[in-house]
């Protein structure tokens, strides 16, 4: 008969015993994931042909191509409001904009503006379907992106390649012809105000629709302040501040 020691030690060992096939199977369940994705990476076609496609979507659209070191003050305004963690770790970044990209799919409501800056930079480059499949493709190749090249040439090809609306394919066009200054020559308020046109370049037109462009230029600066590049006194100032629009919309 079993002594009361050795019944007390079985359900201890058998709990640990349970708990070790557990994180078995939760490993061999890595694995395999890690195993598909990389297939599934490694079956994507190539990106190093990204700056190519940028020259020739400028091209296309005889826009101006900006060049590094980037417009600081315009940079960090679209990082802040598009990817703030663009900085980040390159796993943890394509994590937090793969997730929010794919909720977005599920909903049905398309991309929130919640994908990585490598992801929305894919999306232009290489066109692909619509639905889980077309995100699970903009992720994969958002993800070759990021390993593939530099943070800051990833966000210039982004600036060079984005539609800021009116006709403005790229950061320089879009500075000067809303503005007639170079990018790196942009105050907050009107860099604010150029981040926030990517998302939707027709409904927050400042040449047509201001107040909506408003809206979201506030949206932008309270943005920077989250991430502690500006203090919300210099964030409430940009917002106060002229713009200095070559064309004023009607009324304004």
């Amino acid at each position: 008969m079993p002594s009361v020691e050795l019944m007390s030690r079985l359900p201890h060992r058998t709990r640990r015993h349970r708990l070790r096939r557990v994180l078995v199977v939760l490993v061999g369940l890595v694995v395999v994931v890690c195993g598909v994705a990389t297939g599934y990476e490694l079956a994507l076609p190539s990106v190093s042909d990204a700056p190519s496609r940028v020259a020739a979507i400028l091209r296309a659209h005889h826009g101006t191509p900006g060049s590094l070191p980037l417009p600081a003050k315009l940079a960090d305004s679209v990082v802040a409001v598009e990817d703030e963690h663009f900085y980040s770790n390159v796993f943890l970044n394509v994590f937090d904009g793969a997730a929010r990209a794919a909720l977005a799919t599920l909903r049905r409501r398309g991309d929130p503006g919640g994908s990585t800056i490598a992801q929305q930079l894919a999306k232009i480059l290489y066109p692909h379907g619509a639905g889980l499949g077309g995100t699970l493709e903009e992720i994969g190749l958002g993800v070759k992106l990021a390993l593939s090249f530099p943070k800051p040439q990833i966000l210039e090809m982004y600036l060079n390649a984005v539609y800021f609306g009116n006709g403005y394919w790229g950061d320089v066009a879009a500075a000067r012809g809303y503005f007639g200054v170079d990018p790196g020559q942009l105050t907050w308020a009107q860099a604010a105000l150029l981040a926030g046109l990517p998302q939707a370049p027709t409904a927050y037109d400042p040449e047509v629709h201001l107040g909506l462009a408003k809206e979201r230029q506030r949206h932008v600066l309270d943005q920077l302040v989250v991430n502690h590049l500006l203090t919300r006194t210099e964030a409430d100032a940009a917002s106060r501040a002229p713009l200095g629009l070559l064309r004023a919309p009607p009324g304004g």
